[in-house]
Order: C-alpha cells, then structure tokens, then sequence
C-alpha cells in the first residue's frame, strides 16, 4: 500500500504525462502541482516509485513515465472517489439526447458508439443485447412479389431484425397474412429456442400455409442467430491514429484487428456483464494481447439478459477520470432509454 504523499507524487505525474506525454521530472511536478514537498523529497519518492514498479525511467537523464501498476493505482486510489471527469454542459447533453431520442434501438446504439467517441477522443464498443435473450414480441412477412417477401423480427428489447425469403411457388399477399396471423400468435413472448420447439411442431402439416410459416420461422431463427453474432458497434476507430502510441503499424494492426472481429471483441465486452460497475482495464490487465498496450473502460447498461456493453478503448495514457465518466454518464442514460 502506498503511501498518502506517495499516492500524491504519482497522481500528480500521471497528470502530467497524460498532457504532455512526455517523460515527467520531479521539478516540474513541484512547480505546477504545489505538491507543498521539497525537489528533493520528489525525488525520493519518483525513486521510490521507481523501485515499486509504479513508474520508469525510460534514459538515465529523462524524467519517469507511469507503468500499468502505476496507472492501476491512480484508477483506484485517485480517480475513484473523485467526481468530475465530464462538464455538467456535457453531461446534461448527454442525458437530453437520451430523452428525446425515437429511434429503434440499433440506431440508438449506433449513434452511442458515435456519441461516446466524441466525448473521449478514443474508439467506442458497444455491445447490443442478445437476442438469445430477448423474446419475440412480433413477426411482420411483407409481401415482395408473387415468391419473395421480407420476414421482420421485432424483440422486447427493441431490436429488429430482418431478411428476405424466396418461395418456390406464387404465394398471395392473403396467405403471407395468415401466416403472420399465425406467428405473432404462436411466438408472442417466445425465446429463441421456445421459437425452435414451435417450428418443429410445425414440421410435417401438410398444406401451402405450413409451407410459407416454416419457411419464415426458419429465416427467423437464422437472423436472431446471424444477428447475435453481429451485435458489436465500434465508432471513431480513425482516432487510435491520433494518438502516438498507435503510430507503430505493429501496434495498431493488432487492434484494429480486433475491433473488426466482433466473435473476439464480444467475448472481450462479454466479461463486463458480470460487473456492476465500471470496468477499467489497464495495458497487462487486458484478457487479448491485441489490446496489451491499450486501456479498457466499459460498462454493463440495462437489466439482465435484456442488457449489454458500452466502452472506450484508447492508450494506457488515458484520461480516466473523463473516460470513466462519460462511459458511466452514457450506460445510465441508455438504460434510462431501455427501462422506459
């Protein structure tokens, strides 16, 4: 356990070096933190640090630079029980948006992606709910000539998924009807896999309608399933580029890799679920190595099964106390949104 006038050299050194990225010396940190210690103590201390593994040295000359452990410490013992981190003018934008939004919830999260971006200046995950969750509260066919019509799913988390169904024979606008009479009764409520024991019953009826209701409910089946694979949005993956820890090709590569593999980066955002609050993740802590040289911070919105994962991911030289709040401002909004 550090100590307070430890604690106190060392969030003041990441402050600076978040702003100035460069390596921090003791005297700077006396002349524009008023720490109320000596150069001398500073010093002391930095090398004290230095021996804990909470900063480096990156040259004999320069000054030090936080490590993970360092990092670690001000997320816990700093950025914690501080408040901040947003401008109320920011956060109360932030909850206005929210309230007067009217879109369908894809829509939503894909402009929360965008919005959490902006905020942050770091690249935004979020994760949709899943729809092996979520029940089916509608099923519409939409005739789109004599043998194709379109199949839309509507879940009680707001989701809509859609695909297109192409029919052997003619089939009329009144059968596609009854047909969806018929299935909003039948899955009114149903999961995913109450909406399998449904088609099977279905299975071996003879007659034109059986045939069209089997071929919808296996489109349906095949978009929740497509669409549960497919439920992870990024926004502002352009800024890893602004900042110079991402220059190296050999360290971006491996990110943005990632972040277009949704399976991977689903399973990353997965193990926030498990968390009540704001995960922070920092460099090593990470589960992938793709994301060793990058920080984590991401937060569950919504209730249960019917939730998912908003979060940033940007260097280790984070400003956390901003990252943190927008992450935390957003998650509570949307799941204002989502309870409403």
């Amino acid at each position: 356990m550090l100590s307070e006038r430890r604690r106190t050299v060392l969030a003041a050194l990441v402050n600076e070096y978040v702003t100035s990225i460069q390596p921090v010396g003791s005297k700077v940190l006396v002349e524009r933190y008023g720490l109320g210690f000596s150069p001398a103590t500073v010093r002391s201390e930095l090398q004290a640090l230095e021996e804990t593994g909470h900063v480096f040295q990156p040259h004999v000359s320069s000054g030090r630079v936080p490590t993970d452990a360092g990092y670690r410490v001000f997320v816990n013992d700093v950025v914690g029980p501080v408040p901040g981190g947003l401008a109320s003018v920011e956060a109360e934008g932030v909850r206005h948006y929210y309230e007067s939004v009217d879109h369908e919830l894809g829509d939503i999260l894909r402009e929360t992606s965008a919005l959490l971006s902006r905020l942050t200046s770091y690249v935004a995950v979020v994760a949709a709910p899943t729809l092996q969750r979520a029940r089916i509260r509608r099923v519409t066919l939409v005739s789109l000539g004599p043998r194709r019509a379109s199949v839309v799913v509507v879940t009680d988390s707001g989701q809509v998924a859609n695909r297109t169904i192409d029919f052997d024979s003619d089939t009329t606008p009144e059968a596609l009807a009854s047909v969806e009479s018929y299935l909003c009764r039948t899955l009114d409520g149903a999961l995913s896999s109450e909406a399998t024991t449904v088609r099977r019953a279905v299975e071996g009826v003879p007659g034109h309608e059986a045939g069209i209701a089997l071929r919808a409910m296996d489109e349906v089946l095949d978009c929740l399933a497509e669409a549960d694979e497919d439920r992870v949005m990024t926004g502002g993956v352009s800024a890893l580029l602004a900042h110079p820890e991402f220059a190296d090709p050999g360290v971006v590569r491996p990110l943005v890799g990632l972040l277009e593999d949704g399976l991977s980066m689903l399973r990353v955002l997965s193990e926030v679920m498990r968390t009540p609050e704001v995960e922070v993740r920092i460099g090593h802590e990470n589960p992938v190595s793709a994301l060793e040289r990058a920080s984590f911070v991401a937060a569950r919105y919504g209730e249960g099964d019917r939730g998912g994962v908003v979060g940033i991911i940007g260097p280790t030289r984070m400003d956390y106390r901003r990252a943190i709040a927008a992450v935390r401002t957003v998650s509570d909004s949307l799941s204002e949104v989502l309870d409403s």
